[in-house]
């Protein structure tokens, strides 16, 4: 997050949200009220604050169920771990079948072979380690409660 704006005026709100936008920025919009609800539609991501009116939930992206301000910063930090997992488990499914497909393809042939069932026993491996990887999101995302 690179800064804030606060104590915009209603009318101005979503004003300033295309303003950013045309200078190529991404814009989070945080709002509780009716009159954020345009900004809120606006914004590349719009999160209601849960306590607020129903016509903000229904225009945003996000809601915030605790109805806590500061959750924001937590919501921008849990998608940058997501992103960071996504990256890991997308350079081990490459890097895995990098080396599984030449082998499954004969590449060593007549030195080794690996048999069909050998590679779908494999494949539910690499299968089973991306979903160990993703879980450690969870784990991490816990302990920092």
């Amino acid at each position: 997050m690179d800064g804030y704006l606060a104590n915009v005026l209603p009318h101005n709100k979503q004003e300033k949200v295309k303003e950013f936008q045309d200078k190529g920025e991404v814009v989070a919009m945080t709002g509780d009220g009716v009159n954020d609800a345009p900004a809120l539609a606006q914004a590349d991501v719009g999160i209601a604050v849960g306590s607020g009116t129903d016509v903000a939930a229904e225009t945003a992206d996000i809601i915030l169920v605790d109805s806590d301000p500061r959750d924001v910063v937590k919501l921008i930090d849990f998608g940058k771990l997501t992103y960071k997992k996504m990256v890991q488990n997308l350079i081990w499914a490459v890097g895995y079948n990098v080396v599984a497909i030449p082998l499954a393809a004969g590449v060593l042939y007549p030195k080794f072979i690996l048999s069909p069932a050998m590679g779908a026993v494999l494949m539910s491996v690499s299968t089973i380690v991306v979903a160990i990887n993703a879980s450690f999101l969870k784990i991490k995302n816990l302990n920092q409660r």
